[in-house]
């Protein structure tokens, strides 16, 4: 089975087409950072623009804000709603692009049996996931630390600002990647299930991105009767919840918690879920796959 990941591994890495979506991360990384470097007094300003009449901001405070862990926080909220896209590239083509080619028969003469064949195929769809996940990490997090520095870490919420010690912050990014790769494994499995049916990986990569735009479009409705039905059960409502390790406890005098989340439960809850619907996904994609006919 190893043998076979190596030779999936090999075929996807050796498409040109696999590092667009690296080179795509990279570039939107990039232009934040530069545009933040040159220009960020601007945004921090228009961040504090609802509370800057609540709180005696100075010129100094501002700068601090301005740390790596803020821009990296930035980066994710625009860089997370696009990577679903970029995961089912290589997800969506994973079983369309063999039959496509007409190679999807003659791989199955190899010696392994069908459910085998679709780990292996899901496994390599996975770890490409991860690498760009990785990828990410390393010029979101780790580029800006380097490039700002670091700092005490100010989030904004509705209820006020919070500000998370400078030596309380990396962990929690570490979490929040960790929730990350669930989140876009779902995703991934999401494309590798439609890639069973289709003939053409164009058609799973579509059909992904319309389910989860319309998943996000109902998650972000607030309407009474999707938010006690439907909501609460779109995977694409709890891909978000990575933002809970940044939101913190506080004491009796309003100052936060060291090493506290303030909803732990809920964010275990929906890694609960999206789990449940990643398994849900590839098992189905294997119990079809095993019943498919691939001699037409």
């Amino acid at each position: 089975m190893w043998k076979l990941l190596k030779i999936e591994l090999f075929k996807i890495f050796k498409r040109p087409r696999t590092y667009i979506a690296f080179g795509a991360i990279a570039s939107i990384v990039v232009l934040i950072q530069v545009a933040l470097k040159f220009d960020g007094r601007s945004y921090v300003d228009l961040l504090l623009s609802n509370v800057g009449d609540s709180f005696d901001m100075d010129d100094s405070f501002k700068d601090k804000l301005l740390s790596g862990y803020l821009i990296c926080f930035v980066i994710l909220n625009t860089l997370l709603i696009q990577m679903p896209l970029l995961v089912a590239l290589v997800a969506g083509d994973s079983i369309a692009g063999e039959a496509n080619m007409g190679t999807l028969r003659l791989s199955l003469t190899r010696p392994v049996s069908r459910t085998e064949f679709m780990l292996v195929k899901f496994t390599a769809s996975v770890i490409y996931t991860l690498a760009l996940l990785l990828w990410m990490a390393a010029l979101a997090l780790f580029g800006s630390m380097l490039i700002f520095g670091v700092n005490d870490m100010v989030v904004l919420r509705s209820t006020g600002i919070e500000q998370i010690e400078v030596s309380d912050v990396l962990w929690r990014y570490f979490a929040a990647f960790g929730y990350a790769a669930v989140a876009l494994t779902t995703v991934s499995a999401l494309a590798f299930l439609l890639s069973v049916f289709a003939e053409n990986s164009i058609g799973p990569i579509i059909a992904t991105m319309s389910i989860v735009i319309v998943f996000t479009i109902l998650s972000e409705m607030n309407i009474p009767i999707y938010d006690r039905t439907v909501k609460p059960w779109l995977f694409t409502s709890h891909m978000v919840a990575w933002k809970g390790f940044f939101y913190v406890k506080a004491d009796s005098e309003g100052s936060t918690i060291r090493g506290s989340i303030e909803n732990l439960p809920a964010i275990w809850r929906s890694l609960s879920i999206l789990l449940v619907y990643t398994f849900a996904f590839t098992g189905s994609a294997i119990w079809i796959f095993r019943r498919k006919d691939i001699l037409n």
